[in-house]
């Protein structure tokens, strides 16, 4: 399980080490990555999981397992995850160094002797158990897997966006940065060289589109942090009771209601965003994944009152959906740093169909959103790879420019650039301030 950190203690070791291979995950090793959790497994589990397993897979490769019987892993999964790098493969130096050389053993069998790219067919297709149990014939093609978050990357990224006066139209795709926002959020960028962004995943080679160099930031909570401070607030069940009385018919959820509450909260003609002035927020209630990859900070709330009331909740939801766009700002800055030239963002996910979280993004960040016509961009990317896989296309780029579709875009409101400049010199403080306290405390 990615949001799993219980193995910060080893990653932090895997760190100390500096190997090589350290470069090509942004210089740190995360918790959420798999050697970390390997050597957790090792010294935790010695005696019943680390001897008695026959392979260790990331989801995306034991599914096409499951339905084919081949253990070939997807380049996605062992670029992105397991520090695997074409065309040299695993580096043995750095298992020896870490202490799992036993991987190492019968050509690295346990976690991977054979690769190939996202959308290679697998084996003979679905076996007849797989196929049995699915309700498929035998034999339909499967493709090579990819992580969830890529999939959805692939569903959005290659989009023709002709016509919608966009700053991407007629740029190559590297303009381009995919979103996947759901309990956390991916930040996808990809470049036709390398680019080296510290506290960024990457540059992994191939890892969502062919033959093209992808940086992976992220948020390691999003949705799951707007459930967590809006849940846990004096005034959720008045929010839920209100929002049954609201909207007794349609279902509407707990968001929908507090997007509407927070318009009639603002003065008239005034803009939601202007009511997060006072309050603000640091997001890394589980740790930091982008740009920063530090697993031990903390959240940050400041500017509380002693009230708890919904109008005091609906405030805390807003400030926290600001604080997850401005760090999407940091997130970009480090990009740009780097290299990358992103001028359009491209969303999907759950978050991405909270309009609230989408105007905010495009309003903080300066850049046009463009969601996807079809709510579920995390199919459409699978769906890709299954016609590379069947032969119906020739390639991943040629599928995801038949499927990708535009549905909307959401544009940014200049008049709020002030604003959220100022904001985001706050956010900063706040982060700069964390760590000024840390050191206080750590003062001997």
């Amino acid at each position: 399980m990615w949001m799993d950190h219980r193995a910060a203690e080893q990653a932090a070791r895997i760190t100390g080490g500096g190997h090589r291979v350290l470069r090509r995950v942004g210089g740190v090793m995360s918790p959420e990555m798999q050697p970390p959790k390997l050597l957790w497994l090792k010294e935790n589990l010695r005696e019943s999981c680390w001897k008695e397993a026959a392979h260790f897979f990331d989801l995306p490769d034991f599914l096409s397992w499951k339905a084919t019987g081949s253990l070939t892993r997807s380049l996605c999964t062992l670029v992105c995850k397991w520090t695997y790098c074409p065309p040299d493969g695993w580096d043995a130096s750095f298992w020896t160094a870490i202490g799992l050389e036993d991987l190492l053993e019968n050509n690295c069998s346990k976690i991977g002797s054979l690769s190939c790219s996202p959308g290679t067919p697998m084996g003979q297709g679905l076996t007849q158990q797989a196929a049995a149990d699915l309700g498929l014939d035998p034999g339909t093609a499967v493709g090579s897997s990819l992580i969830d978050a890529h999939a959805g990357g692939l569903g959005v990224i290659g989009a023709d966006v002709k016509g919608f006066h966009l700053p991407c139209e007629d740029q190559p795709i590297s303009s381009r940065m995919a979103m996947i926002c759901g309990t956390s959020t991916c930040h996808m960028a990809i470049s036709q060289q390398p680019l080296f962004v510290p506290g960024v995943w990457g540059p992994c080679l191939s890892a969502m589109v062919p033959d093209m160099w992808l940086n992976e930031g992220g948020q390691s909570a999003t949705g799951r942090l707007i459930d967590h401070l809006v849940k846990g607030h004096a005034a959720y069940s008045q929010l839920q009771e209100q929002t049954q009385l609201r909207f007794p018919l349609t279902g509407e959820n707990i968001y929908t209601y507090l997007n509407t509450h927070l318009c009639t909260m603002a003065k008239a003609q005034s803009p939601v965003d202007l009511l997060g002035s006072g309050l603000h927020l640091w997001p890394d209630f589980h740790g930091n994944r982008s740009p920063l990859a530090d697993p031990t900070l903390k959240g940050m709330v400041i500017g509380l009152s002693l009230s708890q009331t919904l109008d005091d909740l609906a405030l805390l939801y807003l400030a926290t959906v600001q604080a997850l766009a401005l760090g999407t700002c940091h997130i970009l800055e480090a990009m740009k740093e780097a290299g990358h030239d992103i001028t359009t963002l491209f969303l999907c996910g759950g978050l991405s169909k909270n309009p609230l979280f989408v105007q905010i993004h495009a309003n903080a960040t300066g850049l046009p959103v463009v969601l996807p016509d079809q709510t579920e961009a995390v199919l459409i990317g699978a769906a890709v790879l299954g016609a590379c896989a069947s032969r119906d296309c020739s390639s991943i780029q040629e599928a995801m420019e038949k499927m990708a579709k535009v549905g909307r875009v959401v544009r940014p409101d200049q008049e709020l650039q002030s604003f959220y400049e100022r904001k985001y010199k706050v956010f900063l403080r706040l982060f700069a301030h964390q760590r000024e306290y840390q050191a206080l405390m750590d003062h001997r």
